[in-house]
C-alpha cells in the first residue's frame, strides 16, 4: 500500500488523542478510519501541556501501540508540538499559553523517555531555543525539529537550521492574523526554504488556496508537506469535538474555530480530501498531489517507519 502519510493528527473520528483518557479501543476505531481513508502511517501530535501531563499522554499511546498491531502499524512516530513555543498572542495559536516555556533539555529529555523512542518531530520556537541547545539536542537523536508557533528573526531561524531544524509547522498558521508587511514569519520561512521543508493545511481555510500557490511557486513543490492538522473533529462534519481540556466547535464548512471566532483550532479536513483540493482548487498533476500527502513526507522521515 502507497497511503497518505501525514505528519500532524491531534486525532480523528471522533477520537482525541490529546485526552488523558484516551482508551486502546477509542485508538483503535481512529486508525481504523485512517485506514479507511486511505492513510497508511501518521505522527500522533500532542500539544502545549504541563510537562508530566504530557509525559502521561506519551507514555499512553506508547503502551496502547505496543499492544494493538494496527495502531502500531498506523502511527509510525509522535509529533510534540510544544511546549517550547511562543506563548505571544497569536503566534501561541489554540495552544494554552500558560504551558509555554522556553526550552529545556532537561525536560525535553523526560519527554523523550516517556516516548521509548517513539517520538520522531518536534515543533518549537526558535527563539525559545536561542542557544538551540534543544535543537542540536534532539538532532544528534536523529530527532527531526519544526519551527513553528514563532516569531523568531531570520537570524534566529538561519542558525537553528544550522543546529538541525529541518522543517517550518503549518507555515501560515500559528501566527496573528495582522503581520508588518513586510519583516514577518512568513516571509523569513519562505526567504530560507531552500534549506528547510514546509509544511501546509491544504483546507482551504488555514490558507487561501492562492496562498498555497504562492508557496509553491516560492519553495517548489518538492519541499512542500501536506498535513492536515486533524483534531477529533475529522472527518465527522459539524458538532462540538474535544481537543485536550477544552471544546472546539466546528460549523457547516467544516472548519474547527475558538468560540469567540478569533482563530482556528485544528482541522477538520481529512487527507483525502486535501488531495482533492490540491487537484481541483490548484489543478496540480496527479504526481505532484502524491509528492505532496506521500512521497515527501516519507523522504522526510527517511522512508523507515519506526
Amino acid at each position: 500500500m502507497n497511503g497518505y502519510v501525514d505528519l500532524q493528527v491531534n486525532g480523528y473520528a471522533g477520537i482525541d488523542f490529546n485526552t488523558e483518557s484516551l482508551t486502546g479501543e477509542q485508538l483503535h476505531q481512529a486508525c481504523q478510519a485512517l485506514e479507511r481513508d486511505g492513510v497508511q502511517g501518521i505522527l500522533a501530535t500532542l500539544i502545549t501541556d504541563d510537562i508530566s501531563a504530557l509525559q502521561r499522554k506519551i507514555a499512553r499511546i506508547v503502551q496502547i501501540r505496543e499492544q494493538d498491531p494496527l495502531v502500531h502499524d498506523m502511527i509510525w512516530g509522535l509529533h510534540i508540538e510544544g511546549p517550547f513555543i511562543s506563548p505571544e498572542p497569536g503566534y501561541i495559536g489554540a495552544h494554552p499559553a500558560c504551558f509555554a516555556r522556553p526550552a529545556d533539555c532537561g525536560l525535553m529529555d523526560q519527554l523523550l523517555q516517556a516516548g521509548d523512542g517513539l517520538i520522531r518531530l518536534v515543533t518549537l520556537a526558535p527563539e525559545m531555543d536561542p542557544s538551540c541547545e534543544v535543537t542540536q539536542f534532539l538532532s544528534r537523536q536523529n530527532i527531526l525539529v519544526a519551527a513553528g508557533h514563532s516569531n523568531a528573526s531570520r537570524d534566529q531561524l538561519s542558525a537553528a537550521i544550522d543546529a538541525g531544524l529541518n522543517l517550518f509547522t503549518h507555515l501560515g498558521n500559528g501566527c496573528p492574523q495582522s503581520l508588518p508587511r513586510h519583516d514577518n514569519i512568513i516571509q523569513r520561512a519562505l526567504s530560507l526554504s531552500d534549506r528547510l521543508w514546509i509544511s501546509v493545511i491544504a483546507d482551504g481555510a488555514h490558507l487561501p488556496f492562492f496562498v498555497l500557490e504562492n508557496f509553491l511557486r516560492q519553495t517548489g513543490a518538492e519541499k512542500i508537506i501536506v498535513v492536515t492538522d486533524a483534531i477529533s473533529a475529522a472527518g465527522c462534519g459539524p458538532g462540538r469535538f474535544q481537543l485536550g481540556d477544552r471544546w472546539v466547535n466546528v460549523g457547516e464548512d467544516g472548519v474547527p474555530r475558538a468560540d469567540d471566532h478569533s482563530h482556528l483550532v485544528g482541522s477538520g479536513t481529512t487527507m483525502p480530501q486535501m488531495a482533492r483540493n490540491l487537484t481541483s482548487q490548484l489543478r496540480l498533476p496527479l504526481e505532484t498531489v502524491e509528492a505532496l500527502t506521500k512521497w515527501n513526507p516519507r523522504e522526510l522521515l527517511h522512508g523507515i517507519p519506526a
